[in-house]
């Protein structure tokens, strides 16, 4: 009986606690105390609420101005695979006494290669280097949306090494010119492209992104291609990028990847490439879309020979740059400018002049009819001259 009894004085007590502690949460939950059930649960609403917004801040922080350009520019980048036909002599052939009595025996073999290129209007020319389809038989450009086409050879310059393609297409995306002459050292720049034919896995171009490290770089001549004024950059290009834009912060071309630099040895990117600055691009394009080459065909009636040690001396020159002139032809355009043998030619217009080579890409830089300003030093005196480059007769 006492246990019960004990039973139900339990009970009683557990009934009355809990009806005092339903009435205290309700009281809270009504008047939006601290330990309201509703509060509970709008609290969890809060926090998944900030971890969505934490997220969202997050990504977009992320975004930036070269996320944002590079978004923007790659779909006027493309790939480009080309096929040459190269001819080449076989071992007999190259010995004159076999080629005497059995011929010359020459074969074609066809070649395949691949690079980047541009798209430049919305009517579809694209630019690209010459050392890349400047001697196609047949070019096929890869879009980043995975269409392919083929694609004309409208001109090209092996001189400038650029090279005008153009595919078929309407509204096509493009990449407008900057202008290389604002260029400011040191500003982000990116370099896009189709390195090692990576493009051709997933129709997107590679992206790195660099400064520029200098430019007017003079790097001398190449198989006939001279490579003047150029920009340096350390954004990563490697073989593939050639002919694939760089783009600066906002989207514009600057210039075209040509060149990279490598250590003995090496073939990988060591952070010194080199772009075709985007102005000298767009003179040459010019001209090859209205004459689908570039006439360069003026004379000077120079010979001229780099300055040595022991020309320095002679001369009493404080350095080893610059060129002498050797002989000046009669009536030339050299000899109406003024100059004279053993004058020392140390610049034009505002290049300077290292050396013959230094001097016979320069020159390149002009045309027919161009008026050049000559620096010299003549008797240790320094004078400028004007030539004008006339057509040669």
């Amino acid at each position: 009986m006492n246990r019960i009894k004990l039973i139900i004085y339990s009970s009683a007590i557990t009934l009355a606690l809990s009806t005092v502690i339903l009435s205290f949460v309700m009281k809270n939950n009504s008047s939006g105390g601290l330990f309201s059930l509703s509060s509970i649960f709008d609290s969890s609403q809060s926090a998944s609420l900030q971890r969505v917004t934490l997220n969202s801040d997050i990504t977009n922080e992320r975004q930036n101005i070269i996320t944002k350009t590079t978004a923007q520019v790659s779909p006027a980048v493309v790939g480009i695979n080309v096929t040459e036909i190269r001819q080449y002599r076989d071992a007999f052939s190259q010995d004159p006494i076999w080629r005497q009595f059995f011929g010359d025996r020459v074969y074609n073999q066809q070649i395949k290669s691949l690079g980047s290129g541009a798209i430049i209007s919305p009517d579809g020319y694209i630019i690209t280097n010459d050392h890349v389809a400047g001697n196609a038989v047949e070019a096929i450009v890869t879009m980043t949306d995975g269409t392919q086409h083929t694609a004309k050879v409208i001109g090209t310059d092996k001189t400038s090494d650029i090279c005008l393609l153009k595919i078929e297409g309407n509204n096509l995306p493009y990449i407008k010119f900057g202008n290389s002459d604002e260029i400011i050292i040191g500003e982000w720049v990116i370099a896009l492209g189709n390195p090692f034919g990576l493009f051709d896995i997933n129709d997107k171009p590679s992206v790195t992104v660099g400064v520029v490290s200098s430019n007017g770089m003079n790097l001398g001549s190449f198989d006939n291609r001279f490579y003047v004024n150029m920009l340096q950059t350390d954004a990563a290009i490697n073989n593939g990028n050639s002919g694939g834009p760089l783009v600066n912060a906002v989207g514009e071309l600057i210039g075209m990847n040509t060149l990279i630099y490598t250590a003995q040895g090496s073939t990988g990117n060591i952070g010194v490439s080199f772009a075709i600055p985007v102005n000298k691009i767009n003179r040459v394009v010019n001209e090859l879309k209205t004459k689908g080459k570039v006439e360069r065909d003026f004379w000077t009636g120079l010979k001229i020979l780099t300055i040595n040690e022991q020309i320095s001396k002679t001369y009493n020159l404080p350095t080893t740059r610059g060129v002498i002139i050797t002989e000046i032809s009669k009536n030339s355009p050299a000899q109406k400018a003024g100059l004279q043998v053993e004058d020392i030619i140390i610049g034009l217009n505002s290049f300077r002049i290292n050396d013959e080579n230094t001097l016979g890409g320069i020159i390149q830089e002009f045309r027919t009819g161009d008026t050049i300003e000559i620096k010299i030093l003549r008797d240790n005196k320094e004078m400028v001259k004007q030539m004008k480059l006339e057509k040669m007769k």
